[in-house]
């Protein structure tokens, strides 16, 4: 085999699997979302924007991305010295933490559905402790704030452990003496964690952010298990489009809304989070 074609066979699975996977169906929302039978139109976009829903739709994502995504990477670094810093217990603790992975979204929305529902486990607790004569409607329309906890807290739990496996990775990469030199000029546990740790880190928390802020932008089965049609989130209003409405060229045109989205949030964390030219692990 030609040492100049390997490389090619080698990247031609991945490669295929893009423009099958990814590209051709892009291409395919694109047409949906930019023509109609007279040609290229932004009149998808403009029905899109001017839905009464759109906007709602568009800040209860945007917000329950900047809640959740900093939570769960400040959350996954604490978990992430925890399991860092154990030896013998190392493997358990870290099989515990990403327990939650094993569970779907719709799973997890179900679960956290069974403790804020009315007959759920806090009611339970909260009448049987005197503290409530009555259950509480908690997810009712009526108590939007407390729809967005509960979706904030699903979220952490489900999707936290992602971040903390990418951060123990990272970790295992940093050189012990880096640390051991610190220590010796002196300096203690967080300035170690804020000069040495978080530096080190920084591909490792560049990755996570983009994966969990492209997630968060998608999120859809923890809201409807939670919050129905009450919260209405991005990818809740293309399925809704796209299979209630019956209308695929505005659910292509909020897809790309989407993908757009997740798009700049990735380049800005690229920009942002650059290793300096030069460093090095």
């Amino acid at each position: 085999m030609n040492s100049k074609t390997l490389p090619y066979l080698l990247l031609a699975p991945a490669t295929i699997f893009l423009v099958v996977f990814f590209l051709w169906p892009f291409l395919q929302i694109a047409w949906l979302a930019f023509s109609t039978d007279g040609g290229f139109t932004m009149q998808h976009f403009q029905t899109m924007a001017s839905n009464w829903k759109f906007w709602p739709t568009f800040w209860n994502t945007v917000i329950l991305a900047a809640v959740v995504v900093p939570l769960q990477l400040v959350m996954a670094l604490a978990m992430a010295q925890v399991v860092a810093k154990l030896k013998s217990t190392r493997n358990t603790v870290l099989y515990i933490f990403t327990i939650p992975l094993g569970l779907s979204d719709l799973a997890a929305g179900i679960i956290w559905l069974a403790i804020f529902e009315q007959s759920g486990f806090l009611n339970s607790m909260l009448v049987g402790l005197g503290i409530v004569e009555k259950p509480i409607l908690f997810l009712g329309y009526q108590n939007l704030w407390v729809i967005f906890i509960a979706v904030i807290l699903a979220e952490l739990w489900r999707a936290t452990a992602i971040v903390m496996v990418i951060l123990v990775s990272g970790m295992g990469l940093i050189p012990k003496e880096y640390y051991e030199a610190a220590e010796v000029f002196g300096a203690g546990p967080w300035k170690r964690f804020v000069k040495v740790t978080l530096p080190m880190l920084r591909p490792s928390i560049q990755t996570a952010l983009i994966l969990r802020t492209i997630a968060a932008f998608e999120v859809f089965a923890v809201v409807v298990a939670l919050g129905g049609t009450t919260l209405p989130v991005l990818v809740g209003e293309t399925f809704n489009w796209q299979f209630a409405l019956n209308d695929r060229n505005v659910a292509a045109a909020f897809a790309l809304v989407i993908l757009a989205i997740s798009i700049a949030a990735t380049l800005v964390f690229l920009r942002v989070l650059r290793t300096p030219k030069g460093a090095t692990l």
